[in-house]
């Protein structure tokens, strides 16, 4: 059974990678925004901004990740929402195929896309000054951690993906996860913000994950902020598979 899962899931996910690298026009707006807002703020308003001896752009360039990470996954929800208006999956129930591998092949598919769209990104970075001295490990750890994040993400689009009743409204919940990074330590120091404000951004998951990052990249000690990250990417993935899988089960009944 395992076996059939596997060649099913990755049968399906060549057919989902043909989509995209047949349009890669998706991948690269996914990295447009993001490279955009890095130019936007190292250029116009990183030199306003107090981040000590850390250059800006290496301060800022783990919440970029994070965004372009956050915009990819509505074209996970798009394509997912394309299959369902179009059949595709009635199609598929009919078949002797594994029914998970539908939906494992499009997250497959979001990890591949997303992946490519993160190393346009760190390249641009690097363009514009971004260094690091980290080893193997520690950027592997980033990596792992940034795929870890995509996969909560993937699979919390999966249930717009499957539920929403317009195409936009397959996409449009991405947007609060493309701003969050805004109330996070992903841009300013948290200590810069107004109470409430702060206590937010201290408590979010963003600024454990961009902390976690930044002091991966910057050689320093990770401290708390890596379990509480990996708690928090965790905690979304579980949520979010339980009713993405709910939704399916419905969707396919």
């Amino acid at each position: 059974m395992t076996a059939y899962f596997f060649n099913d899931t990755a049968a399906l996910t060549g057919r989902t990678l043909r989509h995209v690298t047949r349009s890669m026009d998706t991948i690269i707006t996914t990295a447009i925004t993001p490279v955009a807002m890095m130019l936007m703020f190292v250029y116009v308003f990183g030199g306003a901004i107090d981040t000590g001896s850390v250059s800006y752009v290496n301060y800022m360039l783990p919440g970029i990740l994070l965004m372009t990470i956050a915009s990819g996954i509505s074209y996970t929800a798009y394509r997912l929402f394309t299959d369902v208006k179009s059949g595709i999956f009635e199609r598929f129930q009919s078949m002797p195929i594994a029914r998970s591998g539908v939906l494992w092949a499009h997250v497959v598919t979001s990890l591949v896309a997303n992946l490519i769209a993160l190393v346009l990104v760190v390249g641009v970075a690097v363009l514009m000054g971004f260094r690091s001295g980290a080893g193997v490990s520690a950027w592997l750890a980033v990596t792992g951690i940034l795929l870890l994040f995509t996969l909560a993400l993937t699979w919390l689009a999966v249930i717009p993906g499957l539920s929403a009743s317009s195409v936009e409204g397959a996409g449009a919940f991405a947007y609060p996860l493309i701003f969050l990074p805004f109330v996070s330590s992903a841009f300013v120091p948290t200590k810069t913000m107004p109470g409430p404000v702060r206590w937010f951004a201290e408590h979010q998951p963003v600024t454990s994950i961009v902390n976690t990052i930044r002091n991966l990249f910057a050689q320093q000690p990770v401290g708390d902020d890596i379990w509480t990250a990996l708690a928090w990417c965790v905690g979304i993935l579980v949520v979010a598979y339980i009713f993405a899988m709910a939704a399916y089960r419905r969707k396919i009944a």
